[in-house]
């Protein structure tokens, strides 16, 4: 627990305060500050107070309310070391980004929540949205995920998907996503019809690999418990007792968008991810995952979860480059940045 002081005091540029932060002596500074001072330094920047290190004890000096929220990140952090997280930059921007954005959610919960453990990693969230995200695939038994690349969107349901694999809540897993580029030119491909989709399933067997014991996924796979097809293999299907996932869904049509959710058995719970500004539907052809956003719209245990550039956890560039492209679009055509879903916020719940 962080225990502060304050003092507060008016100077030339407006009011500002003191706040004296004593570390508990069980927390290493080294650990809280980074290596040479490396978190200081991002929190230094975050910031026009005047922070000072003492032993253990942090005092910030600077305009009213800022020092305040200087405290609350330190807290955080601390909170997020009590629990065995090892502190990064980019975990003190992202709990800073919470805490100016006061969301009801405290940091240390957001980015502690362990989604699964193996392989020597654990996969958590990393945003407030993401946490909304996992948390609405645990509430509803279809959950839309709807935002750019690098998201995570496709990634934490996987981690889902397993989860709820190795606690036996469903018996197997369904990763299937439209060949879409491919075409009619499958037939003039080299290869069986499995080294032809291969590529564009590529993306999903290489997010097992990181979950699921290399070793495994072909036995897996053999028995049926995992399963990775191209969506066309959907047709005609009832899925019981399934975690079925369909990435890339902005290129499917609004018939195969219709196909693949009735396929929806008892004891299942589907997640479809897509982003509606990459759509590569021939011939300016509607997308499905465009249009099914107006046609569930208020339906009971459907929830759709809108994540957005501050949500990618890629390189920061990537933030730079969608928030780029999304005011180029605003410009030149909005309508198509609405992609027909404009109205719904990030996880909006819907029929609840």
């Amino acid at each position: 627990m962080v225990e502060s002081t304050s003092a507060g005091r008016a100077g030339g540029d407006g009011a500002r305060s003191q706040i004296k932060i004593v570390v508990p002596d069980d927390h290493s500074m080294v650990g809280l500050l980074g290596s040479r001072d490396e978190l200081l330094h991002v929190i230094e920047r975050a910031f026009h107070s005047d922070i000072h290190v003492r032993g253990n004890e942090i005092t910030v000096t600077g305009p009213e309310g800022e020092s305040e929220l200087v405290s609350r990140l330190f807290e955080e952090l601390i909170a997020l070391l009590k629990r065995g997280t090892q502190l990064t930059p980019d975990a003190v921007e992202r709990s800073l980004a919470m805490l100016r954005n006061q969301t009801d959610e405290r940091p240390a919960e957001v980015l502690t929540l362990d989604i699964l453990s193996g392989r020597g990693r654990t996969i958590r969230p990393k945003t407030l949205n993401q946490k909304k995200y996992v948390d609405a695939i645990d509430e509803h038994t279809i959950v839309f995920g709807i935002g750019p690349a690098g998201t995570g969107k496709t990634y934490l349901a996987m981690a889902k998907a397993v989860k709820a694999l190795q606690d036996k809540q469903v018996n197997r897993i369904i990763l299937t996503r439209p060949a879409v580029e491919a075409g009619e030119r499958l037939g003039f491909l080299p290869g069986t019809l499995y080294e032809k989709i291969d590529p564009y399933l590529r993306p999903l067997y290489d997010a097992l690999h990181d979950m699921v014991d290399p070793d495994s996924i072909p036995r897996l796979m053999a028995a049926g418990t995992i399963e990775v097809a191209p969506l066309a293999y959907m047709r005609g299907r009832t899925l019981n007792d399934s975690f079925i996932i369909l990435d890339e869904a902005q290129n499917t049509s609004p018939e195969q968008m219709k196909m693949f959710l009735t396929r929806l058995g008892f004891g299942s719970k589907v997640v479809v991810t897509g982003d509606v500004t990459q759509v590569d539907l021939p011939n300016g052809q509607q997308s499905g995952l465009s249009v099914v956003q107006g046609i569930l719209d208020g339906v009971d245990d459907i929830f759709f979860c809108r994540l957005n550039s501050h949500d990618v956890v890629r390189h920061k560039l990537v933030t730079d480059i969608v928030d780029a492209y999304n005011r180029y679009d605003a410009e030149k055509v909005p309508e198509f940045k609405q992609g027909g879903a404009g109205r719904n916020g990030a996880g909006r719940k819907r029929g609840r």
